[in-house]
């Protein structure tokens, strides 16, 4: 039987788009548009946010 397993959370910052190419305005001389290639600094490029790091009660 398959397992059943929650799907993760998309990131909140890039709404599950991590990687966009952004054009600068400028042409190659070949006639070609220049790119930048950027990724989602929250979730490195994977879409997702992680989960949470559990928080450790201290004190008494």
């Amino acid at each position: 039987m398959p397992q059943h397993t929650r799907p993760r959370p998309i990131c909140p910052d890039c709404d599950g788009f991590p990687t966009v190419a952004i054009t600068t305005g400028q042409t190659t001389p070949d006639g070609h548009r220049k790119t930048l290639t950027v990724t989602c600094r929250a979730c490195h490029g994977t879409g997702h946010r992680t989960p949470a790091a559990v928080l450790a009660r201290t004190g008494k």
